[in-house]
């Protein structure tokens, strides 16, 4: 083809929004972009193994950088295995852009081969825009339009380009009616929060003898702030699993995740304040938060529709994170040592015993629980981190204290497995000088991971720094789930639906060409972790781990559940008399924790 193309104004409007890679796989809908991105050579293009994990990647990227994530496929299938990954940005607030291809306009509604009408496929995930382009005109201004509702709303954006349209010759836009001239720029909103709001925190805070914070995300900014204000009131800090990387965990204050997944201490925390400061957060885990009528809230959230979601709070402030706190910390009434204070600071140090015993507890073959623990001591002061999803995500949540400026994410509320390596993969290309660990379950990587490996052997010459550890918890069990099931459900555990072939990671991971340990002696992973940070290539780790070793959530809570966990238990005979021994153990140890404070 001669002259210019449509699908050469797409690259270059691509460009004009500073997108240095795209994420996903060819096919002939998308063909001439990829043409074009070809004879451009820029943004880079990442071919992954599937477009689902593509999908991540550009979530993961999003995640990661606070930019946006671009992600493209052709049509019919491709563009139908984008939608779990867009769901993850979707649900997490992560600004992403999905270019897809679609059949030329002429065969449109003829019931053609992998037609799809993508209008209705993307109607939900993308409800905040979605548009295919029916005119050469459109493109600069649809492309515009998608990047500032993807940065302004934090969700994704689709937009469809019929493959007539990418094959046509790039238009001249004059200045006409019909024909609207759009720029590729972006501000960001900076709300700041009402004076009389403010105040009214303030007192009702004030009022307060025993002080919680639930931090979010949405405190990405306002690391400092949220110390600077728990240290003045005495405030016990909890977080929420997106909120856990933007708080001092070395705090004797900070108690650690609530939730099903969390910490013994935050669940005290959250279960004895009477006073409760939402920050940036919309953790679903509701079960987990103060009774209603025990405890009065504020809430802070850039999102007014936000407040008062998940709490009854009394008191909303809409606004900056950080306008918000740097405005309402002056107000506040410093109460430096109190009872709350030293009770907090009290179950806080409980726990870390706690934790640090309970990774110690003999296993068969190996604790999980040390697994992590081992690494919190070896983590890289500019490591990043991705989690994957399931039984991981409670030893990630309850064992590893991250440094500050470490960045840790995971497909936290739509939880979906799969997401480690396409994540670890999105962060490593981001920043290629600093390394990467990433912790998986055996489900999560026979699921999607295994196939990004090939991927991660492809790529990782060209890094500056070429570590890429990655961990996969082998149990040979989908462990989350059948915790689930006798939690839940009070089930035993189904053979059928929760056994794992025993698949050979690290074994795999040579044939790549990449290194690889196997551990069975938890007195081995220190070396191992050691090791693995020092390799000259990327490293898995495969640790074989006991699927035993409980899920209990924290006590209050907990206990009640466990009834019901010994309900499946006591079904599965003989073979669920060591899981049934360890959960009595970690429920007597909860609740000695409580006993006292």
């Amino acid at each position: 083809m001669s002259g210019k193309l449509v699908a050469d104004v797409i690259v270059e409007r691509l460009q004009a929004w500073n997108v240095d890679r795209v994420f996903g796989y060819s096919g002939d809908g998308i063909n001439t972009v990829l043409g074009a991105m070809r004879r451009s050579g820029n943004p880079e293009f990442i071919q992954v193994r599937h477009e689902e994990n593509a999908a991540f990647m550009a979530t993961g990227h999003a995640k990661y950088t606070g930019g946006v994530g671009v992600v493209m496929s052709t049509q019919g299938p491709g563009a139908i295995h984008l939608l779990n990954g867009l769901y993850d940005a979707r649900l997490d607030g992560a600004p992403v852009v999905a270019i897809v291809g679609q059949q030329s306009r002429s065969v449109l509604g003829s019931s053609y081969m992998q037609e799809v009408d993508l209008m209705n496929l993307t109607r939900d995930v993308a409800s905040a825009f979605r548009q295919q382009i029916n005119s050469p005109e459109q493109v600069p201004l649809v492309l515009d339009r998608a990047f500032k509702k993807a940065l302004a709303t934090g969700t994704p954006a689709v937009v469809i380009i019929p493959h007539d349209v990418q094959q046509a010759p790039a238009p001249e836009l004059e200045q006409e009616h019909g024909i609207l001239n759009t720029v590729p720029v972006f501000s960001p909103a900076r709300t700041q929060p009402a004076k009389a709001d403010v105040r009214a925190a303030a007192d009702l805070i004030n009022s307060g003898e025993r002080v919680a914070l639930l931090v979010g995300q949405g405190a990405r900014d306002a690391r400092t702030q949220v110390a600077a204000l728990a240290e003045k009131i005495g405030a016990g800090i909890t977080t929420s699993l997106l909120g856990k990387p933007y708080v001092d965990e070395t705090s004797p204050l900070a108690a650690g995740t609530m939730g099903h997944l969390g910490t013994s201490s935050a669940g005290y925390v959250m279960d004895n304040c009477d006073t409760l400061l939402i920050i940036g957060s919309s953790d679903p885990w509701t079960e987990f938060y103060p009774k209603p009528g025990t405890a009065r809230g504020v809430q802070i959230d850039r999102d007014a529709s936000a407040v008062g979601n998940r709490y009854p709070v009394e008191v909303g402030i809409t606004g900056d994170t950080v306008a918000a706190l740097e405005a309402l910390i002056p107000l506040l009434d410093a109460k430096p040592d109190t009872p709350w204070r030293r009770q907090v600071e009290e179950s806080v140090r409980r726990w870390h015993e706690l934790a640090r015993v309970r990774a110690m507890t003999p296993a068969n073959p190996v604790n999980p629980e040390r697994v992590v623990y081992e690494l919190n001591r070896r983590l890289p002061h500019n490591a990043q981190v991705a989690v994957d999803v399931g039984s991981s995500v409670y030893w990630y949540a309850r064992h590893l204290q991250l440094p500050e400026g470490v960045p840790a994410h995971l497909s936290s509320t739509l939880a979906s497995m799969g997401c480690a390596v396409p994540y670890g993969l999105a962060a490593k290309l981001a920043y290629p000088d600093r390394p990467v660990v990433a912790l998986s379950g055996d489900g999560a990587m026979q699921m999607a991971g295994v196939t990004e490996l090939i991927t991660l052997s492809r790529l990782w010459q060209k890094w500056e720094d070429p570590r890429f550890v990655l961990c996969v918890l082998n149990n040979r069990e989908l462990a989350e789930v059948t915790w689930e099931q006798r939690e839940m459900e009070g089930d035993p555990r189904f053979e059928a639906s929760q056994s794992l072939p025993d698949f050979p990671y690290a074994e795999y991971a040579k044939l790549l060409g990449l290194e690889s340990i196997r551990v069975e002696d938890p007195e081995l992973l220190g070396e191992a972790w050691e090791v693995a940070l020092a390799a000259e290539r990327p490293f898995l780790i495969e640790v074989v781990t006991d699927p035993a070793v409980p899920l209990l959530p924290p006590f209050p809570a907990g206990a009640a559940q466990a009834e019901t966990m010994k309900d499946g238990l006591a079904q599965e005979g003989a073979a669920g008399e060591h899981a049934r021994r360890l959960l009595d153990l970690y429920l007597e140890q909860e609740e000695g924790l409580y006993r006292d404070l």
